[in-house]
């Protein structure tokens, strides 16, 4: 009995370690990688030079001369009499980036290096190298500095192309300034669109990344660089776990413009867009959604030339097929300014081919504010919406030939997303679009529409235009 007990426990132990055995078998192991290309990462440093005023020390309001000049008159002797010291501050941040040139080209984020004085550059092995900025570009978060020195070991580049959702990937870097900190995590997904930043499709991981990660390498299990380390999603200024990188194919591209010109050159049509939503695919007759909603085109841009309209909706550009509204920017900005491309839009119930000549993004693009009207004591409409006319003053300040200011939005029962200082320019229904001229004329539309009917209006909001689509009129 005690030798089929001895058996039992020792087939029950062994069993039992199989699990773990092949779990610690199956996990990946970075140490390999670590050692090759840690060498390539570099930690950054930074300061910039602000220039200012001090006032006496311990004074409780700091460089407000008349609040000082006011307590010596009221504490005579007590306040020691000494004007304002100009003085120097230094403000300082740290960051990361890698090495992808032996003779000291080095990539790294452009808000890392941002109106920076000084740049310094410490390699692992600890030697440190005052580093020139060569170029950034903000559009796409890439910056290219230069240190001298040569025979520095360089990051292996892979492709973010091929990168999987799921794969385990790396990241080096110096978070709060502990140089050379080695997390990994997976790849959680990839051509993210974050908010003002639709000209890069970020790749998302849950990779362990805070302050001092901005601009360090992201690694796949080959040990090849396939991001740079970018954005958080923080609620604390943590990691928590939502981590975004710019791919190593658009940051290259833009490392090598940077390199050749210390400029960039990205593509522009000029014009505005939306998300087609399933409401708005309704309207346009399109079987689902897809694609990007022209809601404005710029007067002589790109666009206007090649015949694209407001209510267009671009399907497929240079070939490659439009799934959602943010891979447009991306298609756009990566096509090299001046080159012919085939547009295909969907434009009353039909597909439409295009030909457009690509402008260029300039470096900073204009803006004008339009002009608030002044509010009018009038009655509501079937939308609950107070309504005015604008004068010609007023369309050349909002920069429109035609539409109707909403003044006040009140509650008629219906919601919608319009807002004080939007203007309507056209309101579509049963696929035919009108423009407004008149506040009766609109009026006069949605009268004649059944409580059930679904509207798209397109507004002018600031610098921008969009659809908006409203479901249920509400009753008369």
């Amino acid at each position: 009995m005690r030798k089929l007990f001895a058996a039992l426990g020792l087939l029950v132990g062994t069993i039992l370690s199989l699990p773990l055995a092949a779990s610690a078998k199956d996990l990946p192991d970075f140490t390999e990688l670590v050692e090759k290309q840690g060498a390539a990462v570099v930690n950054i440093s930074t300061t910039q030079v602000i220039k200012g005023r001090r006032g006496f020390p311990g004074s409780p309001f700091g460089d407000d001369d008349a609040a000082q000049e006011l307590l010596r008159r009221f504490f005579p002797g007590q306040i020691p009499n000494i004007p304002g010291i100009p003085q120097e501050f230094k403000n300082r941040s740290l960051g990361s980036g890698f090495i992808v040139g032996a003779d000291g080209h080095i990539l790294t984020n452009a808000h890392v290096v941002e109106g920076a004085d000084e740049v310094m550059v410490k390699l692992a092995d600890k030697r440190e190298f005052k580093a020139k900025v060569l170029g950034s570009y903000k559009r796409t978060g890439v910056a290219l500095i230069k240190i001298e020195a040569s025979n520095l070991q360089v990051a292996k580049l892979g492709d973010s192309a091929k990168l999987k959702v799921g794969e385990w990937v790396v990241a080096i870097g110096s978070p709060f300034g502990f140089e050379n900190t080695v997390t990994a995590g997976i790849v959680s997904a990839k051509g993210r669109s974050l908010q003002h930043e639709n000209y890069v499709p970020f790749i998302q991981t849950d990779v362990a990344i805070n302050p001092g990660n901005s601009g360090g390498p992201l690694f796949n299990m080959k040990g090849e660089v396939v991001g740079i380390n970018s954005q958080i999603y923080s609620r604390s200024g943590g990691s928590m776990g939502l981590s975004f990188a710019i791919p190593i194919d658009l940051a290259m591209d833009i490392q090598t413009q940077l390199k050749a010109k210390g400029k960039v050159s990205r593509g522009r049509l000029g014009i505005g867009i939306q998300e087609v939503s399933k409401e708005l695919a309704e309207s346009f007759s399109l079987g689902k959604p897809q694609g990007a909603l022209v809601a404005s085109v710029e007067k002589g841009a790109a666009a206007d030339k090649a015949g694209i309209e407001v209510g267009d909706i671009i399907l497929k550009f240079d070939g490659k097929t439009v799934g959602e509204s943010s891979d447009l920017p991306r298609m756009v900005g990566s096509t090299k300014p001046g080159s012919k491309v085939a547009v295909q839009v969907w434009r009353k119930g039909s597909t439409r081919e295009l030909a457009a000549v690509v402008g260029e993004i300039p470096d900073e693009e204009g803006a004008t504010r339009s002009a608030r009207a002044k509010p009018a004591d009038t009655a509501a409409n079937r939308l609950g919406l107070v309504l005015s006319l604008p004068n010609a003053e007023q369309r050349k300040q909002l920069g429109v030939q035609h539409g109707l200011i909403v003044e006040d939005v009140r509650n008629a029962g219906t919601r919608t997303e319009l807002r004080p200082g939007d203007v309507i320019l056209s309101v579509m229904s049963k696929g035919s679009q009108v423009d407004v001229k008149s506040v009766a004329q609109f009026n006069e539309l949605l009268q004649g529409l059944d409580k059930t009917a679904t509207i798209i209006l397109l507004v002018r909001r600031g610098d921008s235009q969009t659809f908006i689509t409203i479901k249920g009129l509400g009753d008369k």
